[in-house]
């Protein structure tokens, strides 16, 4: 998948769509994409000009939005998901510009609309970030 397509399955939009390619769909079981880290990304004026390193809790956000493209190409139902829980979060490795991120999700537990993931984001073979979240699957807004 492009990144036209996509923003056909998941809602967000630039500065804050986080997954460029899809590389591997397994539906119910994995999704492999890539995440291009460019000096150009917003948050690289605040976090840290002299230092550019992108935020952790981003590189989780990639991750999910990769876990919510596994689950809308799994046949799952609705317009956006959220986040229940994180656990288990490592950051292990800076990602800076230039870097092209590797992200792999798992699926590790499904009901319905709740979705247990693992995720790990690599560059260039490491692991730079890890963890395990639950997602709920929704239609429209949480109430």
């Amino acid at each position: 998948m492009n990144v036209v397509d996509i923003q056909k399955v998941l809602p967000h939009r630039y500065p804050f769509l986080l997954v460029d390619r899809v590389l591997e769909v397994v539906p119910d079981e994995k999704l492999v994409a890539v995440k291009n880290v460019s000096v150009n990304e917003e948050f690289f004026n605040g976090h840290f000009p002299s230092n550019p390193i992108m935020p952790g809790v981003l590189i989780i956000e990639a991750l999910a939005q990769a876990a919510g493209i596994l689950a809308f190409k799994s046949g799952v139902q609705g317009t956006a998901v959220y986040f229940m829980t994180i656990e288990k979060a490592k950051f292990r490795k800076p990602v800076i510009p230039g870097d092209q991120i590797r992200l792999e999700v798992k699926v590790l537990q499904k009901r319905g609309k709740v979705w247990k993931f693992s995720g790990e984001a690599m560059v260039d073979g490491k692991v730079a970030s890890e963890a395990e979240f639950t997602a709920m699957v929704a239609d429209g807004e949480l109430k």
